[in-house]
């Protein structure tokens, strides 16, 4: 069986993926094709269905486990599979065929909690708190992409592993300048993507759910806040939504806790998607 990653052109490909996107689409001379995106644990990879289109259409659809025939050619400077033969692979797992987080989650997971439990502030820690004993929350953070397939960290567990390490930046720059609030600052941090598990759909395609299309993770965190923290001193909770609710809008910022939740933000998923030079 070929993974994506040893698939180079004029190779034939045989192997079971996981479908993670499936359009029907017309060529120019109005001829129907399938334009996929196919996983597995190695990566991803475009592909397109030319022949037998309405008898292979109906035989699989997005999010399935699919066996594939077919051949790589390069297409715009891109890998992608000529697909010659598809049928449904019942017995694989379609979520457990897409990349996943490379590091040890189970750490990730208990250095989630040392953070969590470094919050002095009673009403911060709290909150917290509350997402930390949700075991509907955890197991999100360990399955889900940080901004869906095709953003930074767009893997599963890949929202875990970019929490913490926005959580961590945070702490150290809280550390390096003790007139950043450190309690409120890393409360900030371990949240402000929350919104994800209500955004995004489960594997293997991670597609936006109706609430998330809509509402967007950023607004729908500042509501998982809000339902967690009714007993909180109303003017902490005001500093803690504004830190989630600006981590994408630098100009919004009005603290320095925001602000430096912002930069953390964008350094970790810099970090985790710019292209590195040669050694």
């Amino acid at each position: 069986m070929t993974t994506i990653a040893e698939l180079s052109e004029d190779r034939t490909v045989e192997g079971v993926f996981a479908v993670t996107k499936k359009a029907r689409r017309r060529t120019r001379a109005g001829a129907p094709y399938l334009a996929l995106e196919l996983a597995d644990a190695s990566g991803r990879i475009e592909a397109r269905v030319w022949s037998d289109v309405d008898l292979l259409d109906r035989r699989f659809e997005e999010g399935d486990a699919v066996h594939v025939l077919g051949r790589v050619e390069s297409f715009g400077g891109k890998l992608q599979v000529q697909v010659r033969a598809v049928e449904p692979a019942e017995d694989a797992d379609p979520t457990s065929l897409t990349p996943a987080i490379r590091r040890d989650a189970d750490e990730l997971d208990g250095f989630f909690e040392f953070l969590a439990s470094e919050i002095s502030h009673e009403g911060l820690a709290a909150v917290v708190d509350a997402f930390v004993r949700d075991v509907v929350v955890r197991a999100a953070l360990r399955s889900l992409p940080a901004a869906g397939a095709d953003g930074h960290h767009g893997y599963a567990g890949g929202l875990l592993e970019h929490t913490v390490g926005v959580a961590t930046l945070c702490r150290e720059t809280a550390q390096l300048h003790p007139r950043i609030r450190h309690d409120l600052v890393l409360a900030a941090a371990l949240v402000h993507d929350v919104g994800r598990i209500r955004e995004l759909g489960p594997g293997p395609a991670f597609r936006a759910t109706d609430e998330g299309r809509l509402l967007g993770h950023v607004h729908l965190a500042l509501r998982m806040i809000e339902e967690r923290a009714r007993e909180l001193d109303p003017a902490v909770l005001a500093e803690l939504l504004h830190a989630v609710a600006c981590h994408h809008d630098r100009p919004a910022a009005k603290t320095a806790e925001a602000a430096v939740l912002y930069h953390a933000n964008q350094l970790d998923a810099q970090a985790a998607t710019r292209p590195v030079g040669d050694d």
